[in-house]
């Protein structure tokens, strides 16, 4: 049973999912069109090959892979902030948390499509389940973004049911048959009882610990697929950590920029306030802060070390790549920091430009550990023609780039229409009393 609180939070939120704008009904279709523009570059990758793309022989990973480690870098980060805040009954979490939740799930389903997209013969997928060898990290990976993608299920799943049973309860609601049976189904029978809230907040908490450590292991092991390589600029012991704090960083940037966009779209702005926006930007400058120390340590050891094809490959950043590596690790790293570091530049508008900033310069960052690298082969390559030494994206490649992307966006518009944006059932309850927290 809702109480007051939440029943008028339901009176405010139920118009959300009872209709669709014309304006959002555009918005819908045009994310359409950019997918199916993807599926028309597959099916044209499909048919004639990778010839299609930049990728040769040398470059054999593009930006399919810089993508799918963003993407993966972004779930965790969402499995992180929200797994950490409900732990810490952080009161302020309550508006964003859902945010957080849902780029989680949705993040960590698009990352796994760019592997595929790699893969040149797609019909022998299957061997990598029939004759995969546990020696692999490949393997591993696989393992783990599996168990990845159940936990983070059953933890969105959880967190959204006393939400699912709200809604199924409010007689007042202008929805479909279809969506009301839906919902009942969804809700489990959750009646909101002393016993059910019970056994819901605990198996809640256990998930949220769970889904922590099963975000670091997975992307330590996707990590370690670079690391445990012998190529120049991967073979480092500092990349696991390395990359769980630059997916955290990014994770942060993308969850401050989703909730500029709803706090906009749905007129949020009594909830989701400045406060939310320093709170989150306080934990980007800090993860700034440390993505900025790994990265220096990991370039001073490679330069430091003068071991020739660590050197011919920062030779290559600061030649062909001076400006992205300027932008990745300069701008990305300083801008945040100065905005929410001086008081009088915190603003909603100041703190979500340097999380626009700090997705770029993460996606540049990731370019610039697989491209240059793969450009820097131990052996000469034979055939020296200028577009098979150096790798270029064509549009097949930017075209499925561009479909991830709005994927990710229309499952969040989706999402926001199916339950609301805001956990209501979480915004309805009391305080958590600071005994009660772990």
């Amino acid at each position: 049973m809702a109480n007051d609180k939440q029943s008028s939070l339901l009176e405010e939120f139920i118009p959300q999912i009872e209709r669709t704008s014309f304006i959002q009904a555009i918005w819908i279709f045009f994310l359409l069109a950019v997918i199916a523009l993807g599926f028309y570059a597959l099916y044209l990758q499909i048919a004639e090959g990778h010839a299609v793309t930049g990728m040769r022989d040398n470059v054999v990973w593009g930006i399919y892979i810089v993508n799918f480690i963003f993407f993966m870098g972004v779930s965790y980060a969402g499995a992180l902030i929200s797994g950490t805040l409900h732990l810490f009954r952080a009161e302020w979490r309550k508006p964003i948390i859902r945010m957080a939740e849902f780029i989680t799930i949705i993040a960590l389903l698009i990352g796994p499509i760019y592997i595929l997209l790699c893969i040149g013969r797609l019909d022998r997928l299957q061997y990598l389940v029939i004759y995969g060898r546990i020696q692999s990290p490949i393997t591993w990976d696989v393992i783990a973004i599996a168990t990845d993608i159940v936990g983070c299920f059953i933890f969105l799943y959880l967190a959204i049911l006393r939400d699912l049973s709200a809604i199924r309860d409010f007689q007042d609601a202008k929805i479909p048959n279809w969506k009301r049976k839906m919902y009942h189904i969804l809700a489990l029978g959750y009646q909101g009882l002393p016993e059910q809230k019970k056994r819901l907040h605990k198996a809640t908490d256990i998930m949220a610990g769970m889904v922590i450590a099963i975000a670091v292991i997975v992307y330590s092991v996707l990590a370690w697929i670079f690391s445990v390589t012998l190529q120049p600029g991967w073979h480092s012991t500092i990349f696991g950590p390395y990359f769980v704090i630059a997916a955290v960083f990014s994770g942060c940037g993308v969850l401050i920029v989703v909730m500029w966009l709803f706090r906009k779209i749905y007129h949020l702005e009594k909830y989701i306030t400045r406060k939310h926006f320093v709170n989150v930007g306080v934990i980007q400058l800090v993860l700034a802060a440390l993505f900025g120390y790994f990265t220096f340590s990991d370039y001073l050891t490679k330069w430091y070390g003068s071991e020739r094809n660590d050197e011919l490959l920062i030779q290559l950043l600061f030649d062909e790549y001076f400006w992205l590596f300027i932008l990745s690790n300069y701008v990305g790293v300083l801008f945040p920091m100065i905005v929410v570091g001086i008081p009088k530049l915190r603003t909603i508008g100041n703190i979500t430009i340097s999380a626009v900033v700090v997705i770029l310069a993460l996606w540049i960052n990731r370019y610039l550990i697989v491209v240059p690298t793969l450009e820097s082969p131990y052996l000469p390559i034979q055939d020296s023609r200028t577009e098979w030494m150096f790798y270029n994206a064509t549009w097949i490649e930017w075209a499925l780039s561009a479909s991830g992307v709005a994927f990710f966006a229309l499952m969040m518009t989706i999402g926001s229409k199916i339950i609301p944006i805001i956990n209501v059932s979480e915004m309805g309850d009391k305080p958590v009393p600071e005994e009660e927290i772990l």
